[in-house]
């Protein structure tokens, strides 16, 4: 997708096939608000990481996201580059997997068009590219197409499923370290993932696969 994320969402249809081979689901809105109030005050904060396994086309990150946003839009609306930060920064706290590709497709496509409508509403013809190039390069490490049981990506070879986390320093400053799924959780238990644990302890600290130097939040996808 040459670091671009691609913003045509097709017509979702489950077959038949796709539901005997891969057990695709879709669960409905109702039924995401529900499961997701249960959690509500972590969909509320903006830092707050969530990960999809099996994100599908993203019913649940769409919902998450929105509620993100919600809370930047009534924070930081008066000042743009205010905004964009914590628009980002919620962005940059949604993580999904799925076995199918065309369904990371859409799911990066949705979640780009949940950044894209608010930001647009608020600042017009204002809005920075640059910000639109993070939230690409974002999504495009964030949402991944692989198998979350094998830990590796779809393709010929599979290679291990790398995650990248985004820590906020100094203000517009951002922090890139790139993690192996399966080192997040070896011997940790889910819970005590230092990407996504909301608490994380010093009990188990993984080692990263590559760290990079400061950017700023305009700018990492300048950086490699």
């Amino acid at each position: 997708m040459n670091g671009k994320v691609d913003r045509i969402v097709r017509s979702h249809v489950i077959s038949k096939e796709r539901v005997a081979e891969h057990g695709e689901v879709l669960t409905g809105q109702r039924e995401v608000s529900a499961m997701l109030d249960l959690v509500k005050q972590e969909t509320q904060r903006i830092e707050s990481r969530f990960l999809e396994p099996a994100c599908g086309n993203g019913n649940f990150l769409a919902e998450v996201l929105t509620r993100k946003l919600t809370i930047v839009e009534k924070r930081y609306r008066k000042s743009q580059r205010e905004y964009e930060r914590y628009a980002v920064l919620a962005v940059s706290s949604i993580y999904g997997i799925d076995i199918l590709e065309d369904n990371v497709r859409q799911c990066r496509s949705r979640l780009l068009g949940i950044f894209e409508a608010p930001y647009r509403r608020l600042f017009q013809s204002r809005i920075d590219d640059g910000c639109f190039a993070t939230v690409c390069f974002i999504l495009e490490r964030n949402i991944l197409w692989g198998n979350a049981l094998t830990m590796e990506t779809t393709g010929d070879p599979p290679e291990p499923l790398v995650f990248s986390e985004w820590s906020p320093v100094n203000g517009s400053q951002i922090k890139r370290r790139d993690f192996t799924f399966r080192s997040l959780l070896r011997e940790s238990g889910f819970g005590n993932s230092p990407l996504f644990d909301q608490a994380p302890t010093d009990s188990f600290i993984p080692t990263p696969e590559r760290a990079y130097p400061l950017a700023h939040f305009l700018k990492l996808s300048n950086v490699s």
